[in-house]
């Protein structure tokens, strides 16, 4: 599944050909997808000009002045910038022709993302009670720490609530984790506040490592230019199970924690 990564390196590649064009016309191929995509959408988008593109958590949000689209990768979702007359793909659902002549294609085999409309977005159920951006000024330690007390949550379950912080998926969870030296299972109401400094620390460096690569491909992922991401190739535990660990050279356990993969060092992570 497409994480924070990998959705904000959607946006990147796709935001300097769409901000400031206007959209000419708007084609729904299949609106079957996690949510049936509404007739508004080429409503209010047709005609309209994208004034940004941005990402709230995973959701891309294509803003006109009207309101915005909200748009969710799903489980194997992607967006391709379109130069040519390259023809449909199979699972390609929704297609934005914009003025400059280029498209904004969108393909989705498994269906489980989604294409929404919202008048103030910010306010749309979906994003209105999430928890602030890892890499936001407000994203810390201390507040971490303040809505860790009493808890009895492991503490990877509790930084993947994104009712705490967004983007926090698998994959970087446990490679913050071990950056930080914190055992998956631990507690979060027994962890110290000098603990969830370096953990904020190792989160922020684990994601903004991962943007800068592109993202992690596993399975499905491509980014706009039909590309893939490399962090993969950087993982220090995640699919490493039972390999030596890069710290200490002992081997890597692996549990399940909510039904995912959860690898980590017993020697290094406490």
């Amino acid at each position: 599944m497409p994480e924070l990564p990998e959705v904000e390196t959607t946006r990147r590649g796709i935001a300097p050909h769409c901000e400031g064009r206007t959209i000419q016309r708007v084609t729904v191929h299949n609106r079957s997808l996690r949510w049936p995509i509404p007739r508004e959408l080429e409503e209010h988008l047709t005609g309209a000009t994208i004034r940004s593109v941005e990402r709230r958590a995973k959701y891309l949000l294509l803003k006109v002045d009207q309101g915005s689209a909200i748009v969710h990768l799903g489980m194997s979702g992607s967006l391709r910038v379109i130069t040519d007359n390259t023809p449909l793909l199979p699972h390609d659902h929704v297609e934005l022709e914009l003025d400059s002549g280029i498209r904004l294609r969108y393909n989705d085999p498994r269906r489980f993302g989604c294409w929404l409309w919202s008048d103030t977005p910010e306010q749309h159920p979906l994003l209105a009670s999430l928890g602030p951006e890892p890499l936001a000024p407000e994203f810390t330690g201390a507040m971490l720490f303040r809505l860790s007390r009493g808890k009895q949550t492991p503490v990877k379950s509790f930084i993947m609530d994104n009712h705490v912080v967004v983007g926090v998926g698998n994959i970087y969870a446990n490679e913050a984790l071990f950056k930080a030296g914190i055992h998956p299972k631990r507690k979060a109401g027994r962890i110290s506040l000098d603990r969830y400094n370096r953990l904020v620390d190792a989160i922020r460096e684990t994601l903004s490592a991962a943007i800068l690569m592109g993202g992690t491909t596993l399975r499905d992922f491509v980014n706009s230019d039909g590309k893939p991401g490399y962090f993969a190739q950087s993982l220090l535990v995640y699919g490493r199970a039972a390999l030596p660990c890069e710290e200490c050279g002992m081997p890597l356990k692996e549990i399940r924690m909510n039904q995912r993969s959860t690898v980590y060092c017993g020697h290094c992570q406490r």
